[in-house]
């Protein structure tokens, strides 16, 4: 995000703002440029989900597309998603994060961008806009390692949000009501620590107790001072707990991290509780290599006030429930079931409606029902209680029967068609239309494929109707000046005029007032409810009662030409003459104006 002021304008159309910065001294001019492409990013790269409409059960999606904010909604009735906002930042969306304050209703939407800012939004549903609640300035612009942005993780209960750099720097905000009940922010709380390198930054569930983040990191001191470099192939990551010192309060929950490392998951929290560590399972008949590790690449949490689970997925697409078991809010075993395969996802969000959405790394972006959660299938269920040798793991082997099982668990409801992730792409004119075609290869794996793109818009056919004959003009007409759609089709032929409804059905009428005998040159709306036709013969001015006036071309000259508008038309007769009808007080056409003309040639 950044200072610049900005309005967003619909997709495929291109903008340039142009805005001239003098420097007195130099006397000369910076040129800054603001441009929105034809074709805006397709790639999510950090999507969020929350109640930001503030309505009771219902959530939406929130997604960053590179410089592209958009919060989807997706339709529990007919499984589609629809564009409620679109907003260009001008700036690269570096982190995304929904966050709600204690006892509050509907979540706000938390940036880390690359303008040195932390912004939070409220997404204003009459408006239909976001509009920024709060915008504080910490640092220089550009993606810089010790700039926070890159990181942000928020109190489970709203109370406070830190936002971290790659490198050193963490500040944290507390958030709060006033009087008034509008969202309030303190001052930054520095949380910096030296030589320290962040890999991932999560808000811990300590209920109402002091607000705690965990960081994984890495301590490189040592490191700068080794000439030799051996010791930055054995560098440890640690976990480290930032803690907030605020009022205690009540407890809910186990709480604690888990940590997904390679081939394995590991659940930690502070005090008397030991880890919890689990192999992740991996796929018995390995078609790549059978010594790869399994890394956790995108996850998502479900919790209701009955329960809770979180899905993670691997790089391969699978997809695994995750659940703990607790004791007195020590938690003493972690369970793994296998749940399905899909594409492999930059951010899975899991709705209160029972979809899930995945924003994929390649091809298209899925919205997909939970039929069911699995619990009470055959699908074998791993623990961390099962004993196992050092270096060993569990392996899933599935049957047919237990794949159509699994195929059960989702209803893929809708699909988001992207032309992204070009592996390679050429432009020719292969098929011979006179204007080159694009041929891209994109996807992978089982999804990848060939697609072809052409310039223009995509029609969808809805109804067809066979004509009597040739036709030589069309026009498409309102009844009313509030209708929010045509009513009518006009079909112009040699010596007749055709006019069909528009409805659930294209169908002929012949109570519409149109001179059906006779071609037709011209027809509009005229007025608030009136319909007019200029025909070779004259004028027909039509009512909303259905009452006809008419005007009749002087003599046996015929009308060649007219342009016309909802309260003007210009008519040109055979032999050179203008003849300008206007619209009254009383909603009558009158000529006003003849006018004949000598063309030389």
């Amino acid at each position: 995000m950044t200072d610049h002021a900005a309005t967003a304008f619909p997709d495929g159309l291109l903008l340039t703002l142009i805005g001239g910065c003098v420097n007195k001294s130099k006397r000369n001019s910076n040129m800054y440029l603001y441009n929105l492409t034809l074709q805006g990013s397709s790639a999510i790269n950090q999507a969020i989900h929350g109640s930001f409409c503030g309505l009771p059960k219902q959530q939406e999606v929130c997604i960053a597309r590179g410089n592209l904010l958009q919060l989807l909604f997706c339709d529990p009735k007919t499984g589609k998603i629809h564009v409620l906002c679109s907003h260009n930042a001008f700036g690269i969306i570096r982190s995304l994060l929904a966050f709600r304050l204690t006892g509050g209703s509907k979540d706000y939407i938390v940036i880390g961008s690359d303008a040195g800012r932390i912004v939070i939004l409220e997404y204003n549903a009459q408006k239909v806009c976001f509009e920024r609640v709060h915008q504080e300035t910490f640092g220089k612009t550009g993606c810089r390692r010790i700039v926070p942005g890159q990181f942000l993780a928020v109190d489970p209960k709203g109370r406070a949000i830190l936002i971290g750099a790659v490198e050193r720097q963490k500040l944290v905000y507390i958030m709060n009501r006033d009087a008034s009940a509008n969202l309030t922010i303190s001052s930054p709380l520095e949380a910096h620590k030296s030589h320290c390198i962040c890999y991932s930054v999560v808000g811990v569930d300590v209920g109402f107790e002091n607000p705690t983040f965990a960081c994984l990191e890495v301590d490189y001191e040592e490191v700068d001072h080794d000439p030799t470099g051996h010791l930055a192939t054995k560098i440890p990551q640690t976990l480290t707990f930032y803690e907030l010192d605020l009022v205690p309060g009540g407890q809910d929950g186990p709480s604690g991290v888990i940590v997904c490392c390679e081939n394995y998951l590991v659940y930690k929290n502070l005090g008397d509780q030991p880890d919890i560590k689990c192999p992740v399972p991996r796929r018995r008949n390995e078609l790549d290599d059978c010594d790869r590790t399994v890394i956790i690449v995108c996850a998502a949490t479900h919790k209701t006030k009955l329960m809770y689970f979180f899905l993670v997925q691997t790089d391969q697409g699978d997809i695994f429930k995750v659940t703990l078991e607790s004791e007195h809010d020590i938690v003493t075993e972690l369970k793994i079931k296998y749940f399905d395969t899909i594409p492999v996802s930059n951010a899975m969000c899991i709705l209160k409606t029972g979809f899930l959405f995945t924003a994929s790394e390649f091809g298209n972006h899925h919205l997909y029902q939970i039929a069911h959660l699995g619990d009470e299938d055959d699908e074998p269920e791993f623990s961390s209680r099962m004993q196992l040798e050092e270096g060993e793991t569990f392996f899933l082997l599935l049957v047919g029967s237990q794949i159509w099982q699994l195929l059960t668990r989702w209803i893929a409801y809708h699909r988001l068609f992207l032309p992204t992730f070009k592996v390679h792409c050429m432009i020719d004119d292969l098929a011979n239309e006179d204007s080159p075609q694009i041929y891209t290869l994109v996807g992978r794996g089982a999804l990848s494929a060939v697609k072809v793109l052409r310039n223009g818009l995509e029609v969808t056919e809805m109804a067809v109707s066979e004509l009597p004959g040739n036709p030589n003009a069309v026009w498409t007409v309102k009844r009313n000046i509030d209708d929010k759609f045509d009513s009518h089709i006009v079909v112009s032929f040699v010596n007749a005029t055709l006019v069909l409804s528009i409805g659930e059905t294209v169908e002929e009428v012949t109570d519409s007032g149109f001179l059906g005998t006779t071609p037709t040159l011209g027809c509009a709306l005229i007025g608030d409810d009136a319909l007019l036709q200029v025909y070779p013969d004259g004028i027909r001015h039509i009512r909303a009662d259905r009452r006809v006036n008419e005007w009749k071309a002087p003599g046996k000259r015929t009308i060649m030409k007219c342009a016309l508008n909802r309260r003007q038309v210009a008519i040109a007769l055979a032999g050179g003459e203008l003849v300008y009808f206007e619209l009254d007080v009383v909603r009558c056409f009158l000529p006003y104006l003849f006018h004949r003309f000598a063309f030389v040639l």
